[in-house]
């Protein structure tokens, strides 16, 4: 097997991902394991769900996540990689636990696991760990041997993520009116998370010059840099630019990262500004944060000024981005072998790192998190 081809010592690759309804009776048992432990009520969380019955009850998430699953098989075999491909989430069916029984009956010792979250975070990272300790425990209690399972890296400024972005970006600016083309501004979009969160996310060596906003926001802001300054080389024209935020949740008592999308939109009205590109770069697909928070309300906010806008494209199952799967899972396989692999990033922050150090992203409480510096095993307590 040539060695850019060999996923040893991995049998397996796991699509790690946060799993969606689909369909209307399933939006407030979703919802449901989506809150666990938060004392949301029932009646609560049918408001929320309102979102997603606006659109039948389904989140586009699991479609997209088929599609990459699809998308995925087809480049390892075009590329001579024989490595079968499975799919869990954490809140819906395929439920995580339920895909890891399988992949241990069907044979599998050794797991590399793909995140469907790009950046450093507690939600975004860590708590997946967690998840993935939670459901290697169950599997031991089972009497089951868990298999060990590597997370694969951040991949956030991988060129198979960013350069599909760059070019949905130049099709939304193209889809502006001629005349308020050339002065559009670009809205980078991610999910807002508590400050405390953001701050302590990734490794002090990953944090902004002033330490606000800790790897969170550094990474997003090195990400739309790099998506920027694409577009002025592509298009000759210099669009001023901003990291924003959107999904905000909690308690309004408790600070969360600013400034949100409506409220940027509408600070963009004030200053004059004629359109406006909204950029999801902190989504890999079309979650229903994308759907519903920046194609139904941030769009109803934007009609209600009469400003301009447009939404680029997430990546979802781009070929790019499964040919950049597949990188990152060869470049994890060939360190693993004590190879010293050729690691793919743009922008300013370089690759990140293979093993979650101890304390990196820190849980809200102390609970075992796998696939990191501090995991001895499934049954080990929580170290960080």
């Amino acid at each position: 097997m040539p060695e850019q081809c060999d996923p040893r010592p991995y049998d397996a690759l796991l699509l790690l991902s946060f799993g969606g309804p689909e369909g209307p009776d399933d939006v407030v048992p979703f919802l449901e394991n989506v809150t666990r432990g938060r004392g949301i009520p029932r009646e609560r969380l049918k408001e929320v769900g309102q979102h997603y019955f606006l659109f039948g009850g389904v989140s586009p998430i699991n479609a997209q996540n088929r599609e990459l699953l699809d998308a995925l098989r087809e480049d390892f075999a075009e590329n001579g990689l024989d490595l079968p491909v499975y799919w869990g989430n954490r809140n819906w069916a395929p439920y995580l636990t339920d895909t890891l029984r399988t992949m241990v009956h069907d044979g599998h010792r050794r797991i590399a696991v793909l995140a469907t979250s790009a950046y450093a975070s507690y939600s975004g990272c860590r708590q997946y760990r967690e998840n993935l300790a939670d459901a290697l425990t169950a599997l031991k209690a089972e009497g089951l041997e868990p298999p060990r399972v590597d997370k694969l890296r951040h991949y956030f400024n991988h060129p198979g993520l960013l350069r599909p972005m760059i070019d949905g970006v130049l099709a939304s600016l193209a889809a502006l009116p001629a005349p308020v083309r050339d002065g559009a501004h670009l809205a980078f979009t991610t999910h807002s998370i508590p400050t405390a969160a953001a701050d302590t996310s990734g490794t002090p060596a990953e944090h902004t010059q002033d330490g606000a906003g800790g790897a969170y926001v550094a990474q997003h802001l090195d990400a739309a840099r790099v998506i920027a300054d694409a577009v002025r080389d592509r298009t000759g024209v210099d669009h001023p630019w901003r990291l924003v935020y959107q999904s905000r949740s909690g308690a309004p008592h408790i600070p969360w990262l600013e400034p949100d999308i409506c409220d940027h939109l509408e600070a963009a009205h004030a200053d004059g500004v004629p359109a406006v590109v909204m950029v999801p770069v902190g989504f890999v697909s079309d979650h229903m944060e994308v759907k519903y928070d920046l194609d139904t309300e941030a769009a109803a906010k934007a009609a209600e000024l009469g400003l301009p806008v447009t939404r680029s494209a997430t990546v979802g199952a781009d070929p790019r981005f499964a040919a950049a799967v597949r990188d990152l899972l060869l470049e994890r396989a060939a360190a693993e072998r004590g190879a010293t692999p050729q690691r793919c990033a743009l922008g300013a922050l370089g690759a990140g790192h293979d093993l979650c150090p101890v304390g990196c992203c820190p849980a809200r409480s102390p609970r075992p998190a796998a696939a990191g510096a501090d995991w001895p095993g499934p049954v080990a307590e929580a170290r960080a």
